[in-house]
């Protein structure tokens, strides 16, 4: 993810806390949360799937495999561009996302929709 994004989507969520930015429909705010959460679950199963790439074997035994395992393992985890960065960098920009759909539901309603589901999923059971 490019730090232009990033930095878009966090400077949102900012100006949202600060009560600059708001969704003003709460169905489509509603709909927005409900696709961050599912984009955050399928990218956490990603990254998931993605730490199998962590383990890099089979090259031989010789100095030129282990420095092609290295490049691939650089590839799955520890530069810019990898893999695990990647995945988290886009977890962060919907995190940052869903925290606009939710701040701009709590203005429009007054409820803080990550308290009440919290609440509600702790009273289901009684």
């Amino acid at each position: 993810m490019s730090t232009p994004e990033k930095s878009r989507w966090s400077d949102f969520a900012d100006s949202a806390r600060a009560g600059e930015l708001y969704l003003d429909d709460e169905q489509v705010a509603r709909q927005c949360l409900a696709a961050c959460d599912q984009r955050i679950q399928d990218l956490e199963d990603l990254g998931f799937l993605a730490d199998r790439t962590k383990s890099v074997a089979g090259f031989g035994d010789f100095e030129m495999a282990d420095a092609l395992a290295g490049g691939f393992l650089g590839q799955a985890t520890g530069e810019n561009n990898s893999i695990d960065q990647i995945i988290s960098d886009h977890i962060e920009v919907v995190k940052n996302m869903r925290e606009v759909m939710a701040l701009s539901i709590k203005r429009l309603t007054g409820q803080d929709v990550t308290n009440a589901a919290d609440f509600t999923a702790g009273t289901e059971g009684q």
